[in-house]
């Protein structure tokens, strides 16, 4: 049962791209995926299974799969295919994921890495120009040698092997008629075709234009039909004969002669790197919150460990006791926020190559001494990275663009298994290398640009084979029973770890309605000079008081997509954010 609830507020305005070096990005803000306003917040109860995603056709793919008797990774297959053709700015096959799985008959957690690695060939100057100076952003961003190979559909495939309930063919049968018969242009689509820097004007990529762009250089309209038959021919190849058409057959071959020819940056990837790549099941990151144990993506994500940081500091604070648009909890949210993304961007890399301590810097005493650190009454300076129980010698502070397009999928299927999966294509419409009707990431614009820094070698560094720090946080919640509580997780590049961590804290530790929880204003702080809150969403009074604490502010759209589910009693909860055209529905 699907109810729509009005949410009012004002359109709120674009955010341009950063046109400067890398090496600008410690201090400059990077824009976000451009806003395009607020819509109805889609909410659904149901009492057996529930799905939220980005679109409406694509909750409607996975929850049809779900009726006909398909497992939460059917579905997800269902609704990652449709959004490759809907929201083709956010994520696709030419991606990444990381997908974190409740099986409820084993009580069992898993968790699947589909991140993109790095081609086998790749070298940590990979973004470095002749005078060792990091490349431009879209020098940087478009073109093949910014393509990580493609991980989500070899991850998806592992997945269905041991919790798919329905064939794979079946799966695509959806996306597949709706890429023929085409689809209604979202005016989420039409907005960022319109503004999304260097798509209609890119000369070299006439593949795109045709496929988003009147004959004139127009975006394509609002409500326009748009097909995609190319797409439609390469899910019927994927359901056909499986994941590997796009690692070892003819997708492969497709993709690496695109990507070798590419006019702008050809590629270092090789059909090697795409029938080498292998989809990983890794130990979730797991710590307490209150009354529930909270899972999260380890690395090479930093989301899980971040967002553990930040509530593991949370806890030693009464939190009902502040207000949620209130100075204090602001301050207290912003100071355990800085804490954390200090070791974030210290220590967090791919684990495969680098010595990440993942359990130390999520250890419950460790974050309760670095709890101490915030002062209730002045913010800190930029915050330092913990001293830990391991030698540290080789790890150097460092930072990448990461920028979103991405989206989150939440599932709960009628077995009581549970999906949080978040999936990119990186910037908007990725690397803006179009391939078969589908977009191929810039992932590998993850990594740091510097490999090295006052001699220290950075752990984010490019390496062949290697895969980039990423921030996606796809959570899953347990009662003290080892019931599911929430499923939760959202887009926004490095932001989404501040996202995700807010609602969890607004909807168990403040006990505010699911809907509220993500709806409620959003407070970033990534250990910049200056805290970042959502545009008109905070009081002149809250604002010029916080400044009094030492916070420099800077007022922003925040453009989250937040899809979550919630369990309370027999019925399920599903809601997306308001800030993006998501769909919620369930039965």
């Amino acid at each position: 049962m699907t109810q729509q609830n009005n949410l009012s507020i004002r359109h709120i305005t674009l955010l341009l791209f950063c046109l400067l070096p890398i090496s600008c990005y410690a201090q400059l803000d990077i824009a976000p995926e451009v806003d395009s306003g607020w819509h109805k917040t889609s909410s659904a109860i149901g009492s057996k299974a529930m799905v939220v995603t980005a679109n409406k056709h694509a909750s409607l793919a996975a929850i049809s799969i779900l009726k006909q008797g398909g497992s939460a990774i059917d579905a997800a297959i269902a609704a990652q295919a449709m959004l490759g053709l809907v929201e083709p700015q956010s994520s696709g096959i030419g991606g990444g994921a990381f997908l974190l799985y409740w099986d409820n008959e084993n009580k069992k957690l898993i968790y699947y890495d589909g991140r993109e690695s790095a081609p086998a060939k790749l070298q940590a100057s990979h973004f470095l120009l002749n005078d060792n100076q990091p490349m431009k952003f879209f020098d940087a961003v478009i073109g093949g040698h910014a393509v990580g190979v493609p991980g989500v559909l070899k991850m998806l495939d592992k997945a269905h092997g041991t919790h798919g309930k329905l064939a794979w063919s079946m799966l695509f049968n959806d996306a597949i008629a709706t890429a023929n018969n085409g689809f209604a242009v979202s005016p989420r689509l039409h907005t960022l075709l319109n503004r999304t820097p260097k798509m209609s004007a890119m000369a070299s990529e006439s593949k795109i234009r045709q496929l988003f762009y009147l004959p004139n250089g127009q975006a394509l309209p609002i409500g326009y039909q748009l097909k995609n038959p190319d797409y439609a021919q390469s899910l019927s190849l994927i359901a056909q004969h499986g994941a590997e058409v796009f690692y070892s057959g003819k997708l492969a071959k497709q993709i690496i002669r695109v990507l070798s020819k590419d006019p702008n940056h050809p590629s270092l990837m090789t059909l090697d790197d795409l029938r080498n790549y292998q989809a990983i099941t890794r130990p979730a990151a797991c710590g307490t919150f209150k009354q529930y144990k909270v899972c999260g993506a380890a690395p090479p994500s930093s989301g899980g460990t971040t967002m553990l940081s930040i509530l593991g500091m949370l806890n030693q604070f009464d939190l009902m006791q502040y207000p949620t648009n209130s100075v204090a909890f602001i301050h207290l949210f912003a100071e355990a926020s800085k804490l954390a993304f200090a070791d974030r961007n210290k220590f967090i890399g791919d684990p495969d190559f680098v010595d990440v301590p993942t359990n130390d810097i999520i250890d419950p005493t460790y974050l309760k001494n670095r709890s101490r650190l915030i002062n209730p009454s002045q913010a800190a300076p930029a915050a330092k990275a913990g001293l830990l129980h391991k030698p540290q010698a080789g790890w150097i502070s460092s930072s990448s663009p990461e920028l979103p397009s991405t989206s989150h999928i939440s599932i709960v299927d009628a077995w009581g298994n549970a999906l949080s999966m978040t999936t990119s294509i990186e910037t908007a419409f990725g690397s803006r290398v179009l391939v078969g009707g589908f977009l191929l990431n810039n992932q590998l614009t993850d990594f740091s640009f510097t490999p090295q820094q006052n001699g220290k070698l950075v752990a984010n560094r490019a390496q062949g084979k290697k895969r980039p720090r990423s921030s996606m946080s796809p959570t899953i919640i347990f009662n003290t029973d080892n019931t599911v509580k929430m499923i939760v997780g959202s887009p926004g590049g490095s932001r989404i770890i501040g996202y995700t961590t807010q609602a969890i804290v607004n909807h168990l530790a403040k006990n505010m309605p699911l809907a509220q929880a993500i709806a409620a204003p959003h407070i970033i702080q990534r250990n910049r000079a200056f805290l970042e809150l959502e545009e008109n969403r905070f009081k002149p009074a809250v604002i010029e008081n916080l400044k009094q604490l030492g916070h420099k502010i800077k007022q922003a759209p925040q453009t989250s997509g937040i899809h979550a589910i919630t369990f309370d009693n027999n019925t399920i909860i599903g809601v997306a954010d308001p800030r993006r055209e998501g769909f919620a529905v369930g039965f």
